[in-house]
């Protein structure tokens, strides 16, 4: 094994979307990502929950919108005019499919090593522990890393059998 080989097996990093959510900065592994898109009214779907911003058609498949802002219980700000939706892959352990998440704006991509993810402190957000992967440190600034796949297929998003019996 020559010396380059060896520094690629110790460097285990990932690549990270990040985006802007009330002021915050918040990244999810790049490999999730589908597309970004520009922010366009959904379909709104009757009684579902109120961060269901509704559904939109993508290329004839239908995908959720959830409103993150409301999802973390965090502040309305009605002057945002830029909004996108972050189209993202989401495994459920048992099949795969698209959903949107309604952000404020797209900030960066980064790199980020294993080793530089630290754990975060328990029950220091309104963001459930569960959805946290950890924080790290960017240019300077501290990025939230969420697990998209348990924010996403959490059991209040993933109707069972009986929600559908009327």
């Amino acid at each position: 094994m020559t010396e380059h080989e060896s520094l690629n097996v110790t460097n285990n990093s990932k690549q990270f979307l990040s985006f802007i959510l009330a002021g915050e900065e918040y990244a999810t592994d790049i490999l999730k990502v589908q597309e970004i898109r520009d922010w366009t009214n959904a379909t709104i779907v009757p009684n579902s929950p109120d961060y269901v911003e509704g559904v939109t058609n993508l290329r004839g498949q239908i995908i959720p919108i959830i409103n993150l802002r409301t999802r973390f219980s965090l502040p309305t700000d009605n002057s945002l005019k830029n909004r996108i939706v972050i189209v993202l892959n989401i495994d459920d352990g048992h099949r795969t499919r698209l959903m949107g998440l309604l952000v404020d704006a797209f900030a960066e991509t980064y790199d980020i090593n294993d080793h530089e993810v630290k754990t975060a402190p328990s029950k220091i957000s309104v963001i459930d522990d569960e959805f946290i992967i950890g924080l790290a440190s960017a240019n300077e600034k501290m990025l939230i890393l969420l697990d998209v796949d348990e924010l996403l297929t959490s059991q209040e998003l993933t109707p069972t059998v009986n929600d559908n019996v009327a």
